[in-house]
């Protein structure tokens, strides 16, 4: 398993319009192969931005790559480069990890 985050740091007084973009978008990656779930987490707030970050599972790290690679990626993320410097302090930063361990109840 792998998982996929990026986290923003959302300008202080547009976490509102930030939340929108995500929560009023068209979702499409749940048909993509190798797709386990999805978060939109909401982080510790700092004195000028607010922490949020994007969570993906994936059934491998070749599915993931596989999906950023492919048109429904780029339909996705379409627009994403106008929201820098007006929602986000800076781009999107990547950090991915292979599942190594696993517990549940």
């Amino acid at each position: 398993m792998f998982i996929a985050m990026n986290r923003f740091r959302v300008v202080k007084g547009k976490e509102a319009d930030f939340e929108a973009v995500w929560l009023n978008r068209e979702v499409h990656i749940a048909k993509e192969k190798g797709f386990v779930e999805f978060h939109l987490l909401r982080g510790p707030e700092a004195e000028d931005h607010s922490l949020y970050a994007s969570h993906t599972i994936w059934a491998s790290e070749e599915d993931f790559v596989a999906w950023t690679k492919s048109q429904a990626f780029r339909d996705a993320h379409k627009g994403a480069g106008e929201r820098a410097g007006t929602l986000y302090l800076s781009g999107p930063v990547f950090e991915g990890f292979t599942i190594l361990q696993t517990v549940k109840p």
